[in-house]
């Protein structure tokens, strides 16, 4: 069987991603695993796709992310929990996502430990998102979601602690948190 050839500026994407080591993250103080899909559509210009959350969701109401979730017990890994969840949140098949790999685990806000699994999908691939779960399913050009000037930092002090996160604009989508520090941390490796 021939491999599948990808567009130009994918493929460079993909051998960048490959031949880089993640970021060393830093020690984390968060236990609970979880895990989000970075879903890679291939179309001509590789797009992301992304979901703005319910607005009725008790955590992160309203905000853009991928599909993904915490980690359940019968999750032998941190791909299995971003393909079941995103299978979940939008009907990714499992079996239409080809992993190239993992980022460095980042610690969440609240509590979570979550790892980055990206991934390719055919354009052929039909998404429907679950409604109690995703208002908006949409997509961001992969060249745009990689351009590191589109990320400001914001520093944040809270309970006697100072953090940094990102903010990010797609059309009418406010990308921040989580998210943007994952879009943000991708085009780092992949930058040249």
């Amino acid at each position: 069987m021939n491999p599948p050839t990808y567009p130009t500026s994918l493929a460079a994407f993909i051998s960048r991603f490959q031949l880089q080591l993640p970021q060393a993250s830093q020690i984390s103080h968060n236990v609970r695993p979880a895990a989000v899909l970075i879903p890679i559509i291939c179309r001509p210009e590789p797009t992301l796709l992304l979901t703005r959350r319910a607005d009725s969701l008790r955590k992160h109401p309203g905000q853009v992310a991928f599909p993904g979730g915490k980690t359940d017990a019968e999750d032998a890994s941190a791909i299995i929990t971003a393909l079941r969840e995103a299978q979940e949140e939008v009907a990714i098949p499992p079996q239409a996502v080809t992993i190239l790999g993992q980022l460095a685990p980042l610690d969440s806000s609240t509590g979570f430990q979550v790892t980055p699994v990206v991934g390719l999908i055919s354009p052929d691939v039909q998404f429907f998102a679950n409604e109690d779960e995703v208002a908006e399913v949409f997509e961001m050009p992969l060249h745009e979601a990689l351009t590191l000037s589109r990320y400001y930092p914001l520093d944040i002090h809270r309970a006697g602690h100072s953090h940094r996160i990102y903010l990010s604009w797609y059309q009418s989508q406010f990308v921040w948190g989580m998210t943007a520090a994952i879009i943000r941390r991708l085009a780092q490796q992949v930058s040249i």
